[in-house]
C-alpha cells in the first residue's frame, strides 16, 4: 500500500457558524492521507501514482468556498478525491481551526473523517 500525504497545509478561509467568521475568516490546518494498492506498479512516472499536487488543488479549491461546518468541507474533499481516483482504498482528513472563537480556549479545534472503500 502507498499513502500519499499532505500534512500541516494551512489556509486562511471563511468557514464557521459564529458571527464574523464568514467576514474576517480564520486560519485552518489540514492533514490528508490517501491510500491505494501498489501491487504491480513500477513507479516510473506520475501516471503510476496520485499526484500530491492534484490532491492539494482539490483541497485548495474547496477551502475557497465557505461553509458553516468543517464536517461538510471534509466530506466534500473526500468525495471529490474518490470521484477522481475511484481505485483508492481509504482516505482520511483532519481539519483544524487554529484560532477558534471560543472564550478562554487555547489550542486548536477540529474534525477528522475516515473512509474505507
Amino acid at each position: 500500500m502507498v499513502i500519499i500525504k499532505l500534512e500541516q497545509v494551512r489556509f486562511h478561509a471563511f468557514h464557521g457558524l459564529y458571527p464574523g467568521e464568514s467576514l474576517v475568516g480564520g486560519e485552518f490546518e489540514i492533514n490528508l492521507d490517501v491510500e491505494y494498492d501498489d501491487t504491480g506498479i513500477s513507479f516510473e512516472s506520475l501516471n503510476n501514482t496520485i499526484s500530491y499536487v492534484s490532491l492539494f488543488d482539490i483541497v485548495k479549491l474547496r477551502m475557497k468556498s465557505s461553509a458553516p461546518l468543517l464536517e461538510k468541507i471534509g466530506k466534500d474533499i473526500l468525495d471529490e478525491i474518490f470521484n477522481r481516483y475511484p481505485f483508492i482504498k481509504s482516505s482520511s482528513i483532519s481539519i483544524y481551526k487554529l484560532h477558534p472563537p471560543v472564550v478562554q480556549f487555547q489550542g486548536r479545534l477540529g474534525v477528522s473523517l475516515n473512509r474505507k472503500y
